[in-house]
């Protein structure tokens, strides 16, 4: 498109535009007025971004490299070729290790929780109809999810499914700042509302001005009526910073959160909510206070000098 005075009009338009929907989406939460639009938009996108994520899997581009190795000429041309497929294999080697080790700790949280879930892979972060901390996920209606399901991981609390289609689905983050989900201190046992503040850390508001709360505390999700959207004990996050309550009936804590939002990969849905609240038995162990090392003092004696001995015949 030329650079023209119409052209620029059309642009400072369509940004206009794009502002008033964005305004209008975060106004209506919930009930927003795009909410069919967001619903259409993940039938049609899903599928696309389900075959972009398969189409730049490192494995299947070295495998398409391998059958272009016939049709090479130039040996150099070879030579580069082949070793920067050995670099994309090496990687993918690393990935998949990474993948194994994630879906290791997500059984390991699922089964220690009784939760029961179904594993997906992030395939897209950022929806394409909402502007939301959001990431779709491979997995949808096909696949038992439903609207407003945990979402976690390995290391905890991810999010919650806010929209799904047939075979893909949109998770809203913890980190998002329209997010909220009540919390359990692991020791007091005392509750409050836990939300996302963006890339920081999660602000939490306890529902006890006086609570007793330090830093390294942990907290977990308490749970909703009827398990939805979130079901109990799932690791939150762990207190960072205790701010004076100055008076006010609650309290506010800063929370860092166990999951990694920016590194997602292997998440799994909750689609069976455990029997019984699990507490804090999903929480990992904390690590022991290093023991200290006993020293032993020794007190060196000096030796007296050997006299000399004298020969009586010198």
């Amino acid at each position: 498109m030329r650079d023209t005075r119409e052209s620029r009009l059309l642009l400072v338009l369509l940004v206009a535009i794009a502002f008033a929907l964005i305004t209008v989406d975060i106004r209506g939460g919930e009930q927003s007025p795009l909410d069919g639009a967001r619903h259409a938009a993940a039938s049609a996108f899903g599928p696309v971004e389900h075959g972009v994520a398969a189409a730049v899997d490192p494995v299947a581009n070295a495998v398409a490299a391998v059958r272009d190795s016939g049709r090479r000429r130039d040996r150099i041309t070879e030579l580069e070729r082949e070793n920067t497929l050995l670099k994309q294999r090496l990687g993918s080697d690393d990935r998949n290790r990474g993948r194994l080790r994630d879906l290791d700790a997500l059984l390991k949280t699922a089964g220690a929780g009784q939760y029961g879930i179904k594993g997906a892979q992030v395939i897209a972060i950022g929806a394409a109809q909402g502007f939301s901390w959001t990431v779709t996920i491979d997995a949808g209606s096909q696949d038992g999810i439903q609207r407003d399901m945990t979402v976690l991981n390995g290391d905890g609390l991810v999010g919650r499914v806010t929209t799904v289609a047939r075979t893909t689905s949109t998770v809203l983050l913890a980190s998002d700042p329209k997010f909220t989900v009540g919390t359990r201190m692991e020791k007091t046992g005392e509750l409050g509302f836990a939300s996302g503040q963006g890339d920081s850390s999660l602000r939490v508001e306890l529902l006890n001005g006086k609570a007793a709360v330090h830093e390294g505390d942990r907290l977990v999700t308490f749970g909703s009526s009827k398990d939805k959207p979130f079901v109990p004990g799932v690791p939150v996050g762990e207190v960072t910073r205790v701010e004076p309550s100055g008076g006010r009936l609650t309290r506010t804590l800063q929370v860092r959160p166990f999951v990694g939002f920016s590194k997602l990969d292997i998440v799994g849905v909750v689609v069976q909510p455990p029997r019984e609240d699990p507490r804090n038995s999903v929480l990992p162990p904390k690590p022991e206070a290093p023991k200290p090392i006993p020293t032993v003092t020794v007190t060196a004696t000096p030796s007296a000098s050997p006299s000399a001995s004298v020969n009586p015949r010198d």
